[in-house]
């Protein structure tokens, strides 16, 4: 079996989680890790067993490798995917996609242009219990996120609506089939320059009404969603990856829960992008989910700083 040659940009928190998983899977050769910070990626290198350390990724470029992942901090995004892609190097970009609606606009046309796969990571679809309960969400009625994180002291560049807010939005334009007809939202600064807690309420002309908490200043985490439907409830934990489905039955209301696999989520996505790399499929959150993400996620966060 051809295996894929990788190399992981930045081995910060995300970053060594990538390494992690790509060394736990047979059809990819993690050939080189690049990161400023020399002295951290040579203990990565040394613990995970890896070859070639280097802090300038423009050396990279010509190294025939296939693909890479990018776990840079989110203004870097955009350049380092573009000379990448430009290279004809299948990419993998964490989350947010760029900084700006026109750097993901021009990335989406560049992967075209160029026939390559550009994957956005959106790891919360790949979690095992939202696979398990995706197909049973017809016209949702109601949806209701809490992403809660302690004070992480990383992303900081960013504030807590592209950092975590963004994963959720990115799962609700994906259940609800239907156009924004409103946007609301609320949040303040507590320990940072940028957002630390927020609040959005989104409208969609079908009637279905979505609303999204999220905060990196709490004691404890908590990543859930509610889902209401006609005569049915459901709700679901990706920590846990436990979901419980509540049904109307005649006068009475059943509480059952789903059998589910449990498996580690960033490794079920990095094993996706590999099959689609080998295989030129469309990835399950391509350049263009990740365009929509982050123009639902930016009008947000213009919202709130308005």
């Amino acid at each position: 079996m051809h295996k894929i040659k990788l190399a992981v940009i930045g081995v910060g928190h995300v970053g060594i989680k990538h390494v992690r998983s790509y060394t736990q899977l047979n059809n990819v050769d993690l050939v080189s890790i690049c990161d400023l910070d020399l002295t951290k990626a040579n203990l990565v290198a040394e613990e995970f067993n890896i070859a070639s350390v280097t802090h300038d990724y423009k050396k990279l470029l010509d190294k025939k490798i296939d693909a890479v992942s990018i776990c840079v901090p989110t203004i870097l995004h955009y350049k380092i995917a573009k000379d990448f892609l430009e290279a004809g190097i299948n990419v993998l970009v964490e989350k947010p996609f760029t900084q700006n609606l026109i750097e993901a606009q021009k990335l989406v046309k560049l992967t075209h242009k160029k026939q390559l796969i550009l994957q956005v990571g959106h790891v919360e679809r790949f979690n095992s219990a939202f696979a398990a309960i995706k197909d049973s969400i017809v016209e949702p009625k109601f949806i209701e996120c809490h992403r809660l994180n302690p004070f992480p002291n990383r992303s900081l560049d960013i504030g807590v609506v592209l950092d975590l807010m963004i994963h959720d939005i990115d799962i609700v334009l994906g259940l609800v089939k239907s156009k924004i007809t409103k946007v609301e939202a609320v949040g303040t600064k507590v320990l940072t320059e940028k957002e630390d807690i927020a609040n959005a309420r989104i409208t969609f002309a079908n009637g279905c009404v979505c609303n999204l908490t999220a905060s990196r200043i709490s004691d404890e985490p908590m990543r859930k969603i509610r889902i209401f439907l006609k005569d049915t409830y459901i709700s679901l934990d990706y920590v846990k990856q436990e979901a419980y489905f509540y049904k109307k039955v005649g006068a009475n209301i059943t509480k059952d829960l789903l059998p589910i696999e449990r498996e580690e989520p960033l490794k079920k996505e990095l094993e996706s992008f590999l099959d689609c790399v080998t295989h030129k499929k469309t990835p399950l959150v391509s350049g263009q989910e990740g365009y929509r993400a982050l123009s639902l996620a930016l009008k947000i966060q213009n919202k709130i700083w308005r």
